[in-house]
């Protein structure tokens, strides 16, 4: 369930993106699951179609989803590939902090400091055509 809060500071299109992004992640949305098409969540959600769709593009950019022309966007197989990317991403990080004598709660400030700063980045960003 997508639950868009018209209130938080974070746009809808980039709470519609972490939502989705989520449950491909924890997989509620399995590998092949057809996603409703941009039109039909941007009125389920009261959202504009540019909305959704800059979602959905910035799924697909991110290997999550892919788009098979009028058949729709699937969860991608590739979101597994992601996953496993970030885990060796991960071990080289923890390799460089355990090299640099960097301890574990500090290492993992400076993870939650990159992700903030990821996210904010990427919530800051302007919706084309202003939806």
């Amino acid at each position: 369930m997508i639950v868009i809060d018209a209130t938080s500071p974070v746009p809808p299109f980039e709470q519609l993106r972490a939502q989705l992004a989520r449950q491909i992640q924890d997989r509620t949305l399995a590998v092949g699951a057809r996603l409703p098409t941009i039109r039909r969540l941007a009125a389920d959600l009261g959202l504009a179609v540019n909305t959704v769709g800059r979602a959905y593009r910035e799924l697909e950019d991110a290997g999550l989803i892919e788009t098979r022309g009028s058949a729709g966007s699937f969860v991608s197989a590739a979101g597994e590939q992601g996953r496993e990317r970030a885990g060796r991403a991960a071990a080289d990080y923890a390799a460089v902090i355990a090299s640099v004598g960097i301890d574990t709660d500090e290492a993992i400030r400076i993870v939650r400091a990159a992700l903030t700063r990821g996210v904010a980045a990427s919530a800051a960003a302007p919706e084309p055509n202003g939806a």
